[in-house]
């Protein structure tokens, strides 16, 4: 499964990046984020930051351990996070349109190693792939109300 959304925000690019990769505000900034914990025992965003995210999802918690694999601050960055026999990679890029616009890109991909996983994949991965489009789509517009209050 692989996804991208995409929305221009009214605020400059680094006040956009600022804000996704600001872990400790996730909860307050993201509707679907309920808590966040590091796991690595610092405050820096590098390759190498662990944190375990905690969402509301059909209805049921689920948390995931999530770590930055690559970034190119302040323009992108990558995580990857592994569950069940998937391995998940979610994308995060800011590209400035100007002084005072910016564009929002997420990108996610799940790969399945295991054969169950591929053959769950199958069956019902159009639902997930639905569903975690609302996700991410929900995730850019609490993203841009939260910087364009502040790009004031």
């Amino acid at each position: 499964m692989d996804l991208t959304v995409t929305r221009e925000i009214d605020a400059p690019a680094q006040r956009v990046w600022d804000i996704v990769t600001d872990l400790q505000a996730s909860p307050e900034v993201l509707s679907g984020v309920d808590r966040v914990e590091r796991l690595d025992g610092g405050d820096a965003f590098e390759v190498g930051t662990r944190w375990r995210e905690t969402r509301t999802m059909f209805g049921r918690q689920a948390s995931e351990e999530m770590a930055v694999t690559a970034i190119q601050p302040p323009r992108s960055y990558t995580v990857e996070a592994g569950s069940g026999g998937t391995t998940y990679r979610s994308t995060i890029a800011v590209t400035p349109l100007g002084e005072r616009r910016s564009r929002l890109t997420m990108g996610f991909a799940a790969q399945s190693t295991g054969i169950a996983g591929r053959v769950l994949a199958a069956t019902v991965g159009r639902l997930f792939l639905g569903s975690t489009r609302k996700a991410l789509e929900r995730d850019l517009e609490d993203i841009a109300t939260a910087a364009e209050a502040g790009a004031g």
